[in-house]
């Protein structure tokens, strides 16, 4: 579990892919502080395990199913990343709850500076849509965030003047593809919805309470 607060910008250092296997190693700081094998570390927003590391780098595997739903395979040698380590009981949640379980990815449409603040605005399937709702939160390669506006396709948000310095988002171009996990509440609340919804309105229920005859389906 995670807070969406970056910690540090890491740079990937190297790329090992072989037929069987995919490493990425980062070189970091902080986020190597206190380190341990099978420690969890966010990149980019997407949670995984440390496999080996050393002063100023430390290396994860990524599985295909991490490749395809995130933005990591695009990553080459020398790319800024996002990090955090997995909260502590201790830590303080200045952020929200963010599991590193990236739903998908979506697709930078524009950047609009605002005095020093700078809005972003991304593209992504209407099905992630359903769950991304005005004032609501959304992480952005890991970055905990507010969406301001919504469209059927699109959300945004803004970054202020000490957030731009700490994250990797303003060093991207329109049409990058970003990390995008929305509110694990969000997908609850929907799924338990769909639930007594299926089963208050089944054909039993109906004909039970006289809406449709019996034997009509």
């Amino acid at each position: 579990m995670f807070t969406g607060l970056i910690e540090e910008i890491g740079n990937v250092a190297a790329i090992q892919q072989t037929e069987k296997s995919y490493d990425l190693t980062v070189k970091a700081q902080t986020v190597l502080d206190g380190v341990k094998l099978g420690d969890s570390i966010a990149i980019n927003g997407v949670c995984l395990t440390v496999t080996t590391f050393d002063t100023d780098t430390f290396t994860v595997g990524l599985a295909p199913e991490t490749l395809k739903r995130t933005n990591l395979g695009d990553l080459t040698e020398c790319t800024p990343v996002n990090l955090e380590r997995s909260l502590l009981p201790t830590t303080r949640l200045g952020g929200h709850f963010v599991q590193g379980h990236v739903d998908t990815t979506g697709t930078i449409t524009s950047f609009r500076p605002d005095n020093d603040a700078l809005w972003l605005t991304v593209e992504t399937t209407p099905e992630l849509m359903r769950y991304i709702v005005t004032k609501g939160y959304i992480a952005i390669d890991g970055t905990s965030l507010t969406v301001v506006d919504t469209g059927p396709d699109w959300f945004n948000v803004t970054l202020i003047k000490y957030s731009q310095s700490k994250i990797t988002l303003p060093l991207k171009n329109v049409g990058d593809q970003v990390n995008l996990e929305v509110d694990i509440l969000s997908k609850y609340m929907d799924r338990l919805t769909q639930e007594r919804t299926e089963k208050n309105l089944s054909p039993e229920f109906l004909q039970k309470h006289g809406f449709i005859k019996e034997g009509a389906r």
